[in-house]
């Protein structure tokens, strides 16, 4: 049991419940803002009023030319909708991030991206927890070659970041995996279509995340995607959707609500679908007043799911039928090792990529011995890699030929199931290690544990952004800072507990605090040893965490044994 409700009084509990409704009132009796009041509040809604940042693809010449030092911080921020960040330090070299749908390559296109990481990017890459790959070190003079590269390649480049739709993801084995209710990848094919690059949408309030997928063990995380349509069958047999709205994590995170309704299978259904969920929240002045408060979980924190609903509706001109959402199957999701495919003779092998890290020559060999099998590639949210279509009579050879290109498949499964964002020393939100110190800490786990820890979700962030997702892990860390003996400003880790996916969908607490980076690993070590000596039989992570209390925990991790 979590200590969330044993720590507020109950009369404290009731009038914050009091509140709320008067809260709502209020709000509701104000005046809704206009579009002055936007522009007055928000310095970003003003950027985009002065030019739109889909424009600025058309302004490398001039960005050039004015030199990277001479660059308005506006024009630097419109780069964020072509998937452009600062590197750190911020010294005229960035962050791209490759969109790919669903995360499904053809080994031309891995092959380019792999390419363009060697020429232009010191051959540094990394997979994402949203089927990208980034490339770092690019400079303001490579931008015109670079995209000229990727768009002559079939990539479209809009939308990478910014307040856009972002890259939409889905099942990596869409399409080939027995398991699969249905093949999903033609919805995600033309919502892509239609949303990147579509100026309309290209304008939101905040980012924006869809996920589509038919897979039984929901490997997209639909609880922490703004829109998710989640693949289902109802009872006169046809196929389709349930629909979960309004997750996301950074530093509000909340878990997706369930809609309740049923979308068909149809593809003008679901982009008319998707348009009417967006345009209840982007056509609310309210949601772009503050930036803290922009993402459309607000909206449905404040509607909730049965006037969402309505809205969406209202918008449709026509009710959709009740249908509740799935819940995800239980089982590993991460699509690891050697699977048959749809296809009888061929095979599918998802490869662990240790910290998501991966090396341009790397991606041109992949590429490379992909193409020699006709197969494919695709990328998984765990920042793994799946080859697709190896005959059976391959297999064995590509595995041995994947283990020497760096990426061996007989490892322990901590390796493609732990994740850490980006991070020091790259990116400039930051306070602390997450790759480096992620793989410390899983070297130590694999000695310690061995195959105990081998579907263990471990999850590591370098701030509250949550790239890495450390809110839904069965152990997150998040960097933060602490004063140390002497007063000195000190790398730490908040450790969280409690979340969970799928049925266990949940946001966890950083029930431990502030933690010194030199002894976070015992911490850790500790709750692990604790929770497989004394969990009951099926007790996940989440289950045994709750149990306990904060104290109990805390004294776990700090070797002091549970507290009486």
């Amino acid at each position: 049991m979590s200590d969330d409700t044993r720590t507020v009084p109950t009369a404290e509990r009731a009038g914050a419940a009091a509140a709320r409704p008067a809260a709502a009132a209020r709000a509701q009796a104000a005046p809704p803002p206009t579009r002055e009041d936007v522009l007055r509040r928000n310095a970003i809604e003003r950027l985009k009023e002065e030019l739109h940042p889909l424009e600025i693809r058309h302004q490398f010449d001039r960005l050039i030319g004015a030199g990277y030092e001479a660059i308005p911080e506006e024009d630097i921020v419109r780069l964020q909708w072509y998937g452009l960040y600062h590197d750190k330090p911020k010294v005229g070299t960035f962050m791209m991030r490759v969109k790919i749908a669903s995360g499904i390559l053809t080994p031309q296109k891995l092959r380019v991206i792999g390419h363009l990481s060697r020429r232009y990017g010191r051959s540094e890459g990394e997979l994402t927890t949203r089927q990208n790959v980034q490339l770092h070190w690019i400079t303001l003079p490579d931008l015109p070659a670079v995209f000229q590269t990727l768009e002559s390649a079939g990539f479209n480049m809009a939308g990478g970041c910014g307040d856009t739709v972002r890259n939409i993801t889905g099942c990596p084995v869409s399409g080939i995996d027995d398991a699969e209710l249905f093949d999903t990848t033609p919805f995600v094919e033309a919502a892509a279509g239609y949303f990147y690059g579509n100026r309309a949408y290209s304008n939101l309030p905040r980012k924006h995340k869809i996920t589509i997928s038919a897979c039984p063990h929901q490997c997209n995380a639909p609880e922490i995607n703004c829109i998710s349509l989640i693949g289902a069958q109802n009872a006169a047999g046809e196929y389709g959707f349930g629909l979960r709205v309004g997750g996301g994590l950074s530093t509000f995170p909340r878990i997706s609500r369930d809609l309740g309704v049923w979308v068909k299978a149809d593809i003008p259904e679901v982009l008319e679908v998707l348009r009417a969920v967006i345009d209840v929240w982007s056509g609310d002045n309210k949601y772009r007043m503050s930036r803290a408060k922009a993402r459309l979980k607000f909206a449905m924190e404040d509607h909730g799911p049965e006037v969402y609903r309505q809205k969406v509706e209202a918008i449709l001109g026509r009710g959709l039928p009740d249908f509740p959402a799935p819940v995800a199957a239980p089982g590993p999701n991460y699509h690891l090792g050697i699977h048959p495919q749809t296809r009888h003779g061929f095979y599918y092998v998802g490869f662990p990529v240790f910290l998501g890290i991966i090396r341009g020559e790397q991606m041109e060999q992949i590429a490379d011995l992909a193409e020699s099998f006709g197969g494919g590639i695709r990328l998984t949210r765990q920042q793994n890699f799946i080859l697709t279509g190896v005959p059976e009579a391959s297999v064995a050879d590509v595995v041995a030929r994947v283990g020497r290109i760096g990426f061996p498949l007989e490892v322990n499964g901590l390796r493609g199931s732990a994740i850490g964002c980006t991070g020091s020393p790259l990116c400039n939100y930051a306070v602390g290690e997450t790759k480096t110190k992620l793989r410390g800490i899983v070297e130590h786990l694999e000695t310690a544990f061995g195959e105990q820890v081998a579907s263990l979700r471990l999850n590591l962030d370098g701030c509250p952004h949550a790239c890495a997702q450390h809110f839904i892990g069965d152990i997150g860390m998040q960097g933060t800072t602490m004063r140390g003996d002497g007063s000195e400003k000190i790398e730490a880790y908040d450790i969280f507990l409690r979340g969970g996916q799928g049925a266990e969908a949940n946001v966890g607490r950083p029930v431990i605090r502030r933690v010194p980076k030199d002894i976070v690993t015992g911490y850790v070590e500790r709750l692990i040893a604790a929770y497989l000596g004394e969990r009951g039989e099926g007790e996940t992570y989440r289950q045994y965490f709750e149990r306990k209390t904060d104290a109990e925990l805390n004294a776990i991790a700090q070797g002091a044994g549970a507290a009486g």
